[in-house]
Formats: structure tokens, C-alpha cells, sequence
């Protein structure tokens, strides 16, 4: 058996401990880094949403609509210094809660691998007033009705003033206001006006509406009574209800036309240099005859509001 000097020993040790440590390092396992979302709000039809990922590495980011990679930002660079950040300019193809993905590929590929964000649901804005298929727009609100008295007295204001919560008792006022693009956006009163009525979730016949004059303004109405007795309306909670207008058959429209016009100054024609007389080109409506006439348009309003701002009935107050 052959035997080892100390010395001999000493230098096969350090040669041992060295290969020992340079086989940990040589198998050190890469890290995945940090990828947070943030971002991506905008409202439906509007400006792009700016997607923001920040890393903890730089790197190239794709970003996701649920599983469809984002046109354009397939692969975009982070910053070169920290915090590393990665923007993404979106278009969003619909309105609603929507999820958004991203996934980093490090620059450094030794000590870091690839990974991926946890799933960002945001909330892409609809438009309150919505898009209908009609030349018709309506606006609503809701008020309390006069004449509450003792514990049904106003909780939420006074009478007749707008709100939107009511108890149990208390007498519900919609209030609507539209006009039609087809009549030169002239407003929807009796004269145009074919049906318009109210139809409230849980009640069988649609609540009509009346057209009329309320202290020197005038507008549409349609009235909900609330209450314990049978017959009254008494589901607590968020009131879901759906305005329908429907205008007469027309046999004549207004349509947007142009005109030559004197300019006046101080009641007297301007004119130019030479003496001539100036004009300018400005816009009017002008009636045009329709035959056969121009079937009624329909126009809908159905509230888009959040559930804490929408029409709400609470039960009595029990103190």
C-alpha cells in the first residue's frame, strides 16, 4: 500500500475539494423571475389600453388576450435598468371583464428562465347610454314621488327629488327624455311619439307612459308603486326595468344640408375688397317628403350602471 506524505495529502484534498466546488456551481439551477401585470382599463371603442408587465429581469415580453398573443406585441423589450418594464398598446375587440396573460423570456438565459404572469382580469368600460340600432336616444332617471309621510318619508332626499333607492311604500317616478335624429333630433313628445312604455322585471304588463307637462317642463313619465299590499311591487333589491319608444310612421324627414349665407356685421352685409358680397357655407335641416312613408323607429334604454348605482328598493327600517 502505497502512502501518502502530508504534503501529498494536503494538495490531493485541495484538488478534491476544488472540483467538488466547481461541480455546484456548474449545476446550479437557472431562476424564474417576476412578472406582475398591471394596467390594461380603458373604455370599450375609445383610446387603446396601455398593458404594463414589470420583471425582475430584462428581457422580451408577449403579451395575451386569454390564449391570442396581442398583434404588435409578440415580443417587447423591457427596460435595460430596473425596474425592468414592458409596455403593450391594445385595441380591445369587445366591452366586459376580459384576461390578460404575459409571458418574459430573459435576456440573461444562465441564470434565468422563462415565466409567466399570474392571469389579469380587467374590466373594459361600457358605455352607460349603449349603441342602438335606431335614430333614437333616451335618457332616464328616477324620482320619489310626493306625498310620503311617517316612516316612509324620504330616506334618500326629499320628494321629487332624483334618486335611486326607494323603500317599500314609496312610489317610483321614471322620468324619460329622448329625441330622433330622423326629425332633425327634434324631441320625442306626443305629436311623434306612437307607444312608449316601461317593462319592470316580475310585472307581467309593461308600465305606459305619459307624456306632459311637470311645473313648466315636459317629458315622459311612468309610475311604480311599491308596497306590502297584493298587487304592489315589493322585490327588494336592484329594479331591473327596460324603457321602449316607438315612434309614428313618418312621410317626411329632416336631412342635413348646406347653404350659402350672407355674413353679416353690425345688420350689414360684408364684403371684400373688390366690393363683392361674401358668403358663407352653413348647415341646416332641411324637410324632405317620404313615400311611402318611413316605418317608426324603435328605441330601447336598459341601465348598464353598476349594481350599487341602479334602481334599488330596501324594506322598511326597522328604527
Amino acid at each position: 500500500m502505497k502512502r501518502m506524505t502530508p504534503k501529498v495529502l494536503i494538495v490531493a484534498l485541495a484538488l478534491s475539494g476544488s472540483a467538488i466546488v466547481g461541480s455546484s456551481a456548474a449545476f446550479a439551477a437557472a431562476a424564474a423571475p417576476t412578472i406582475v401585470l398591471s394596467g390594461g382599463s380603458t373604455v370599450f371603442g375609445l383610446d387603446p389600453a396601455i398593458i404594463i408587465a414589470t420583471t425582475g429581469t430584462a428581457g422580451n415580453v408577449a403579451f395575451s388576450v386569454g390564449t391570442t398573443v396581442i398583434t404588435g406585441c409578440e415580443a417587447v423589450a423591457t427596460t435595460t435598468v430596473a425596474p425592468f418594464a414592458a409596455k403593450c398598446s391594445w385595441v380591445p375587440a369587445a366591452a366586459g371583464a376580459t384576461v390578460l396573460n404575459a409571458t418574459i423570456t430573459p435576456t440573461d438565459t444562465v441564470n434565468f428562465t422563462t415565466a409567466s404572469a399570474a392571469p389579469f382580469t380587467v374590466k373594459i368600460g361600457t358605455p352607460v347610454q349603449g349603441i342602438v340600432p335606431s335614430p333614437i336616444s333616451l335618457y332616464v332617471d328616477t324620482v320619489l314621488a310626493s306625498g310620503s309621510t311617517g316612516v316612509l318619508a324620504p330616506r334618500f332626499g326629499v320628494s321629487c327629488a332624483v334618486t335611486s333607492q326607494f323603500i317599500v311604500g314609496q312610489t317610483i317616478v321614471f322620468r324619460v327624455y329622448g329625441n330622433d335624429s330622423d326629425l332633425g333630433g327634434a324631441v320625442l313628445d306626443s305629436s311623434n311619439v306612437a307607444s312608449a312604455s316601461i317593462q319592470v322585471a316580475g310585472i307581467a304588463t309593461p308600465i305606459p307612459m305619459a307624456y306632459g307637462n311637470h311645473s313648466g317642463v315636459a317629458f315622459w313619465t311612468g309610475v311604480l308603486k311599491t308596497g306590502t299590499t297584493p298587487g304592489l311591487y315589493n322585490t327588494l333589491g336592484v329594479v331591473n326595468f327596460k324603457v321602449t319608444v316607438v315612434t309614428k310612421d313618418q312621410s317626411s324627414v329632416k336631412v342635413l344640408s348646406t347653404k350659402l349665407q350672407p355674413r353679416m356685421l353690425n345688420g350689414k352685409r360684408v364684403r371684400d375688397t373688390n366690393g363683392a358680397q361674401i358668403y358663407d357655407r352653413v348647415s341646416y335641416y332641411r324637410t324632405v317628403p317620404v313615400f311611402p312613408a318611413l316605418k317608426g323607429a324603435m328605441g330601447t334604454w336598459q341601465s348598464s350602471f353598476t349594481p350599487t348605482s341602479q334602481v334599488t328598493l330596501y324594506a322598511v327600517p326597522t328604527n
